[in-house]
């Protein structure tokens, strides 16, 4: 939790063992004589694709909680992660137990039918029946939300539904193996735009924080083809996250750049390929080791000197150590800037008909 979310919005609060605190709770339960015992945790695999109720999942959080929680905890609902999946993973007494996971986004609605002995007061494992269950649009909505809704989309229909651009493709946030993704890098573009009163060398941006792809397609509203509209950048940018530029040495950089690799707990790396502006380019290697892949830093086409500063503009989650760039936090000379929706619909604005980029911004050696 520390790491994905700004340090002031959990300012006060501790942060300990996902199993450390089920087993604690857990026992409590069972002193009270609570058998049946459900978890929900925002923790979760990634998978290897496969269908709502397949279980192809990537050992990770997900499946460490459920080898390790206590044997009272009879089905674990899992999150964060956005995959979907639907496991059965045997509990540290050898006994069955459902971990489910349901995609994101409403998109499935995760079922689990238990029966509960009258006895024991506990739940049956043998008769447990998971499912991802697909979220159709076939209901009749409820009257009161549907008004509701209704009434909240009339409201926000002309800030929502007024254009703020143009671009003449798909600007995507996938990305191939580099890590460098046409959207991630015109995100990049426009908080370095934005933040020139602050004098920036580069700017850099999470890939986390960039929600879904802006479409060349018109949308239901009839904005047309190649619109961009302030809803559809909210719905890419929706955080309201505050431009900050900071000073770091070339060094520090290449530190940042280095954290792209993060080792994890259970011995595998989890990667987190940062967007970055037209002025900065570098490479990584395939077969370097942790803390060594990053060569080759230019700025603005000129080798980084490491003891040379540079100003760097990011946003306040980043500068905050957020996402494991904790390098960022030995950043000085902190100077605000607008939030970053606001750069990215005035760059928007001023460059109509935009064309994603070329990819040139990241190399990957061997």
């Amino acid at each position: 939790m520390p790491d994905v979310v700004t340090p002031e919005a959990v300012e006060g609060l501790k942060f300990g063992d996902e199993v450390e605190a089920i087993n604690r709770t857990s026992r409590l339960l069972d002193r009270l004589g609570i058998k049946s015992q459900v978890v929900t945790v925002h923790q979760g695999d990634n998978t290897e694709g496969g269908g709502p109720n397949d279980c192809r999942t990537v050992p990770g959080p997900a499946s460490a909680i459920a080898e390790n929680a206590s044997p009272s905890v009879d089905v674990i609902f899992a999150g964060h992660s956005h995959q979907q999946y639907n496991c059965v993973i045997d509990d540290p007494a050898g006994n069955p137990r459902t971990v489910i996971e349901g995609s994101s986004f409403g998109r499935l609605l995760s079922v689990v039918d238990v029966k509960i002995d009258k006895r024991s007061r506990d739940i049956l494992r043998d008769q447990v029946v998971a499912r991802n269950e697909i979220v159709t649009r076939t209901v009749t909505p409820d009257p009161a939300a549907q008004a509701l809704v209704d009434e909240a989309t009339t409201k926000s229909a002309p800030i929502a539904n007024a254009p703020v651009g143009s671009i003449t493709a798909d600007l995507v946030r996938a990305a191939p193996e580099s890590g460098e993704s046409p959207l991630g890098d015109v995100i990049a573009d426009a908080q370095l735009a934005a933040t020139q009163a602050n004098e920036p060398d580069i700017a850099v941006t999470n890939p986390g924080g960039i929600r879904t792809d802006l479409t060349f397609a018109g949308s239901p509203v009839g904005e047309g083809d190649g619109v961009v509209t302030y809803g559809e950048a909210f719905a890419v940018q929706p955080f309201s996250n505050v431009m900050q530029t900071i000073t770091l040495t070339g060094a520090q950089l290449k530190a940042v750049l280095e954290q792209q690799w993060q080792p994890q707990p259970d011995g595998s790396v989890q990667v987190r390929i940062l967007q970055v502006s037209s002025t900065l380019n570098y490479t990584w290697s395939r077969s370097a080791a942790v803390g060594s892949k990053i060569s080759n830093i230019t700025i603005a086409d000129q080798p980084v000197d490491p003891n040379a500063s540079y100003r760097i503009s990011v946003n306040n989650f980043l500068a905050a150590g957020g996402d494991g760039f904790s390098e960022f936090q030995n950043g000085t000379d902190l100077v605000g800037g607008p939030v970053d929706l606001d750069a990215f619909t005035a760059y928007l604005t001023a460059n109509p008909n935009l064309a994603p980029p070329p990819a040139d911004r990241i190399t990957v050696a061997p």
